[in-house]
């Protein structure tokens, strides 16, 4: 590799840890946000994770339709951020329903569609995207996890009292997850002024019609990716769970957590949840092997038993004798490198191969619109009125009530299960690969 290519290469890297360390500084802190701070009610903040979706759903056609063919995607890019940066400082600061809610929908409009984009300016100035494009991803990884460690520092640092009840300290760390809002909007911004220094990725002036319907037609004629699109709706609301309620659940233990503990991860649950980012590299790095020693069809029901597994850990957690319960819990986190890479990242893989090369890219764009739009939209939905009826006459939820987490976690463990069933009796054991458009 010469000078150059490195040089784009660490750009490039550089390009993506900010884009996931943006997304990684308040999604996990979000629910318990919302809900100690502001007060909103499951429902209503199930709300806000649905309209967070909705960008998801315009994704495809924003990157097609606009950065395709009219501006520099590098470009673009920039002007999305630093407008979403705007409106992402505000969103510390509002305290009504309808104010969070509207800021939050435009702003998923404005951060969604940079996903793709993003994937896009890597494609176009990797020589060997196969091989290189895992090395620079790996980087948004590493922003997710920096990020979200940073959390729980600042946490830990400027919003846990010495000597407080854990009442005060939960109420304090409360309060704090607001900064985290105001770090994505400094992410954003340094985001979008380093998006004008990339490699310039000009607009296709010959681009032609969207292919996704053609896309949609070849999913629909392939018995592999029939299976695996239905399920991945299922699969992706059971994800959507873990994002949601997770960090207020971890935080639970870290008030009586060992000091060494906190000390690495700080304290929310943010923190704690990169473990499962850590998890991620180690599986990811695993995955040439396993995908030579299994088949496809043999990996998903590896990712599905794990999302139960996962989900299974949290609810029976009050099982474990107590000083057990925050490393079982931590076990729990780290499988997230197997239920995302057995079956996320390994679903993709499947849509490249079951897809002829004239449609690949609209095809991989519609099951990130299924996964990321349709699934976080249902995920989110579903998960407040799992957490209505968790926690029954409570005025909210409350995750260290151990019956209240086993109704929440329960719930999406045996839909793992079901989707595991699914995946065994109709996902063709061999599929073989479409021809390539010549």
């Amino acid at each position: 590799m010469n000078q150059t290519d490195f040089g784009v290469r660490a750009r490039l890297s550089g390009m993506m840890f900010l884009q996931y360390a943006i997304w990684g500084a308040w999604l996990p802190i979000l629910w318990p946000y919302l809900a100690g701070v502001r007060g909103f009610k499951a429902d209503e903040i199930g709300a806000m994770f649905m309209v967070g979706a909705v960008g998801a759903l315009l994704a495809p056609f924003v990157a097609g339709h606009i950065a395709d063919r009219f501006f520099s995607t590098q470009k673009f890019v920039g002007l999305l951020h630093l407008l979403g940066a705007l409106l992402m400082w505000q969103l510390a600061a509002i305290e009504t329903y309808w104010g969070f809610l509207w800021f939050s929908l435009v702003y998923s409009i404005l951060y969604c569609p940079t996903m793709p984009l993003t994937n896009a300016i890597a494609f176009h100035h990797l020589k060997d995207r196969d091989k290189e494009f895992g090395q620079v991803r790996l980087w948004g990884t590493i922003g997710w996890i920096a990020v979200g460690i940073a959390v729980g520092q600042w946490l830990l640092h400027h919003h846990t009292p010495v000597g407080a009840t854990e009442d005060m300290v939960a109420k304090a760390q409360d309060l704090g997850r607001a900064d985290a809002f105001k770090l994505s909007a400094v992410l954003g911004a340094l985001m979008g002024l380093y998006s004008f220094t990339l490699p310039d990725t000009p607009p296709r002036k010959d681009a032609g019609r969207s292919a996704i319907g053609a896309a949609f037609a070849e999913v629909l004629s392939n018995r592999a990716l029939r299976v695996l699109f239905l399920v991945s709706i299922p699969i992706s609301c059971i994800h959507q769970f873990y994002f949601v309620h997770t960090s207020g659940f971890l935080s639970t233990f870290q008030t009586k957590a060992a000091d060494s503990i906190n000390d690495i991860f700080g304290v929310g649950g943010g923190g704690l949840m990169t473990i499962g980012q850590m998890s991620e590299i180690v599986v990811m790095a695993s995955m040439p092997i396993l995908a030579r020693s299994l088949s496809k069809k043999h990996i998903l029901v590896l990712g599905c038993a794990a999302y139960a597994a996962r989900m299974a850990v949290f609810a029976y957690i009050d099982h474990v004798p107590v000083a057990a319960q925050l490393p079982v819990a931590i076990v729990g986190v780290a499988m997230h490198g197997f239920v995302f890479c057995c079956f996320i990242f390994v679903a993709f893989m499947i849509v490249d191969e079951q897809t002829g090369s004239d449609v690949r890219a609209s095809a991989q764009s519609l099951y990130n619109l299924v996964i990321v739009g349709i699934g976080v939209i249902a995920g989110s939905w579903i998960s407040s009125k799992v957490a209505l009826i968790a926690q029954g006459a409570s005025e909210t939820l409350v995750y260290a009530d151990r019956a209240q987490t086993a109704v929440l976690f329960g719930v999406p463990m045996w839909a793992s299960l079901a989707c595991l069933v699914l995946v065994v009796l109709f996902y063709p054991s061999t599929s073989a690969k479409r021809p390539q458009a010549s």
